[in-house]
């Protein structure tokens, strides 16, 4: 069998390809819903914008899927915790999430304008929310989880809703929400014929911008941050036990890593890159490409910044979670990554298929040759 510190490191970074997969994927279509008022003047282009993400909307979702199976099965101290952390977050996003299908399924059912406005409606906030709530939650793992556990490993959340929207928090929040509407905006503006298209790659441009300016800013705030730091010796191959270890508070710590392996440095640096990418580019394709490349590197980055710590708590840092005290069994590790290896490049083979055969560009001319009294979407 696979060394069980070697497994849990495997697992980790499956994590992270997951959590980049869902935001690639996934992100392009709530970026695009977010903007969806701003690029569609009227009820045909707003139909185009909606009819280039149809096709694989659903199937993006699949990412979340395996990413919330992947933390109950890999990760169960995690996944019991962070319901307990992130309740009412959750909740909301969820909300958010089940209202996208509704929206897209009903949409079109009836013709009057103001039918369509509410639900056009829908889709933005189906959109807006999920971006935000992301990035708040990332923004909460930096500053810490007022969590602890008990004698019996049991979670207990010591804080409150709105104590989550910290401005830090709230600073991440706008960095995940800049992002991913550049994300779905540089598709819009590479799927959607001008002048929809046009809009698009203005909004994606300022994006971009508002992007670069919020991550650089989260990083500087990070100097003055505590942040949990295992002290002693690290029990990297014992059953899971969070509290069978001891850490510390140490203020601008999440930089430490940064300090011990000087190359993670060339991550948060591709990623400004990128977005200059985006906001200077004028080849759709390769801006488009580049918006995926730095949704990619913002989640390296976090992932890199607080390893190995998965959810640090804020009021008692001995209590945070890690990847060497969160995990499941070695021997169900070693089975998830059988499955895993099996799967997932299943996954990564459809979903390339799924958008090479979808490819070309959706016309006013197409949108309006359609039943627009039929359900399209």
């Amino acid at each position: 069998m696979i060394d069980y510190e070697l497994l849990r490191v495997i697992w980790w970074a499956l994590l992270g390809v997951l959590l980049i997969g869902f935001a690639v994927t996934d992100g392009y279509d709530l970026g695009l819903g977010a903007i969806l008022r701003l690029i569609g003047r009227d009820d045909v282009e707003r139909r185009m914008a909606l009819e280039a993400i149809e096709p694989n909307w659903e199937g993006n979702q699949v990412w979340f899927i395996l990413g919330g199976g992947a933390v109950f099965a890999a990760w169960p101290l995690l996944y019991a915790a962070s319901f307990s952390a992130f309740y009412f977050a959750m909740l909301l996003l969820l909300v958010a999430l089940i209202l996208r299908p509704v929206g897209f399924a009903f949409r079109n059912r009836l013709p009057q304008a103001r039918w369509r406005g509410a639900w056009d409606w829908a889709l933005t906030i189906a959109g807006a929310v999920p971006s935000l709530v992301f990035g708040v939650a990332f923004g909460n793992l930096f500053l810490g989880i007022p969590l602890r556990f008990t004698p019996e490993l049991l979670p207990v959340f010591e804080g409150s809703f709105l104590g989550l929207f910290h401005p830090f928090a709230m600073l991440c929040g706008v960095v995940s929400l800049a992002m991913l509407v550049m994300h779905g905006a540089s598709f819009a503006a590479m799927k959607i014929e001008d002048p929809v298209g046009q809009r698009a790659r203005r909004i994606a441009r300022i994006a971009a911008a508002v992007a670069a300016l919020g991550f650089a800013g989260a990083g500087l705030w990070l100097r003055w941050i505590p942040a949990s730091a295992l002290v002693g010796a690290v029990r990297t191959h014992g059953a899971s036990d969070p509290l069978a270890k001891h850490a510390i508070s140490v203020v601008g710590g999440w930089l430490a890593n940064y300090s011990l392996h000087p190359w993670m440095i060339a991550v948060p640096v591709l990623v400004l890159l990128m977005l200059a990418t985006v906001l200077l580019c004028r080849r759709r394709g390769l801006a488009f490409v580049a918006s995926g490349a730095a949704v990619a590197g913002v989640i390296l980055t976090a992932g890199l910044s607080l390893f190995p710590f998965l959810l640090p708590s804020s009021t008692h840092p001995g209590h945070g979670l890690t990847v060497w005290d969160a995990s499941s069994s070695q021997r169900t590790l070693g089975i998830m990554l059988v499955a895993a290896a099996i799967f997932l490049p299943l996954i990564l083979a459809y979903t390339t298929w799924a958008f090479r055969v979808m490819r070309g560009t959706v016309t006013r001319a197409h949108v309006e040759s359609q039943d627009e009294s039929q359900g399209a979407y």
